[in-house]
């Protein structure tokens, strides 16, 4: 419900900003403001999400928490699309997403409602991040916790044991490469 009312709504104002703004400086003064917010956004854009992408990859390879990077990254990704978008209230968002202490707000906001139980990288290198405000006693400790895949394998009949230990016996003198 919240998403049609967004997409009537941002429109709306748009349009009354459009009216608003192009009554006060005129037509062309209106679209070049446009044109420069979208050329000056996908600069910042593009140098904030190479920043980005960098403290992503460095908290992975010092296995950190990527949250928060992740997060940042996403939310520049978002300011990229809005300030693309035509429209001076698109914009105003998009260029406050483009800003650290607002995005760091945001990021706080969205880390207050959403539970991350845990999150594990590698496997040879395993590192486990619990994030989010939850309870320490609901969680399982590592040592608690297999991860495993199985698959069930119907046991074979004797006759076909058989046919297999007789298949195995060599025929040939042994490489050294082999064991028989």
């Amino acid at each position: 419900m919240w998403l049609l009312l967004a997409f009537i709504t941002i429109p709306m104002i748009e349009i009354a900003l459009f009216i608003s703004v192009g009554g006060a400086i005129g037509l062309l003064p209106t679209m070049a403001i446009v044109l420069l917010t979208a050329i000056l956004g996908t600069h910042l854009v593009r140098s904030q999400g190479l920043a980005a992408i960098g403290k992503v990859q460095k908290s992975f390879n010092e296995l950190n928490d990527p949250t928060e990077p992740i997060a940042h990254g996403a939310m520049i990704l978002i300011a990229g699309v809005l300030l693309l978008t035509p429209g001076f209230f698109t914009d105003a968002v998009g260029f406050a997403l483009l800003t650290p202490a607002f995005r760091k707000l945001m990021f706080e906001f969205a880390r207050k409602r959403v539970r991350v139980q845990s999150f594990t990288m590698g496997s040879t290198h395993s590192a486990s991040f619990h994030t989010g405000p939850a309870n320490q006693s609901d969680r399982p400790s590592r040592s608690d916790v297999i991860d495993g895949e199985f698959s069930e394998v119907d046991p074979a009949p004797q006759s076909q044991v058989d046919k297999l230990d007789s298949a195995k016996k060599p025929t040939h003198t042994p490489s050294g490469w082999t064991k028989h």
